[in-house]
């Protein structure tokens, strides 16, 4: 497993360093201190598993870093760790394409999890930064993760879930279109379809209610 730290405190970097391995034995970590740096070494590193990426780098403001880091590497996984844990903030992350928002504030244990569920296809949003505005309802106490389920648990295909990962990457439906060789049409009426399966009425909706429930998305899963 490889993971990339872009984060300008060394102090983060060092403490994640020490925190990772509990996600596998054979992990391999690099780490960055400004965006550039980060970009060059998800260059030399193809392989890469997920991203781990603060918003608050030298020279970036807002989502630019996302924003930028997205479009370099639209197939990795990136995770925004941040200290800014408000709705708006993470709201945008989601609309940006993070596959997970992870205050800097979180234990350890809700650090591990939330980067377990991202791995096997999960998306993380911390309930307690959009409870109030999704109806989510009072944040469980330790935010564990929960426990991914598939597509096909809640009714989708394995078209709609592939067409529901690439929503939660922030792509376009015209870009869906291109990516899964589908007609404009065919590719909203999955959406229609994963809307209503989620009680969603938009895609941020969507993304909040995949992570409330644990959706793992990929075409693994849904049905064949």
């Amino acid at each position: 497993m490889k993971i990339l730290i872009v984060d300008d405190h060394p102090l983060i970097r060092e403490a994640l360093r020490h925190v990772l391995p509990g996600l596998a034995a054979d992990i391999r970590l690099y780490d960055a201190s400004d965006l550039e740096s980060g970009l060059a070494l998800a260059d030399q590193h193809p392989d890469l598993d997920l991203a781990l990426l603060d918003l608050t780098l030298p020279g970036c403001s807002g989502m630019n870093a996302l924003r930028t880091f997205r479009s370099a590497q639209p197939a990795l996984p990136i995770v925004v760790l941040s200290g800014f844990d408000d709705t708006d903030t993470v709201i945008s992350s989601l609309d940006e394409g993070a596959m997970g928002f992870i205050p800097k504030s979180s234990s350890n244990e809700v650090l591990l999890g939330a980067l377990r569920l991202v791995l096997s296809g999960g998306v993380y949003v911390p309930r307690q930064a959009i409870a109030g505005e999704y109806g989510l309802g009072a944040p469980r106490r330790d935010d564990a993760p929960r426990k991914p389920q598939t597509a096909s648990d809640i009714g989708l295909t394995e078209r709609q879930s592939e067409v529901l990962t690439l929503m939660v990457q922030g792509m376009p439906n015209k870009e869906i279109c291109r990516e899964l060789n589908l007609a404009e049409g065919t590719v909203k009426v999955h959406i229609t379809a994963i809307l209503k399966a989620l009680g969603a009425t938009n895609r941020t909706q969507a993304v909040v209610a995949a992570s409330r429930i644990g959706l793992k998305l990929g075409p693994s899963g849904g049905t064949q």
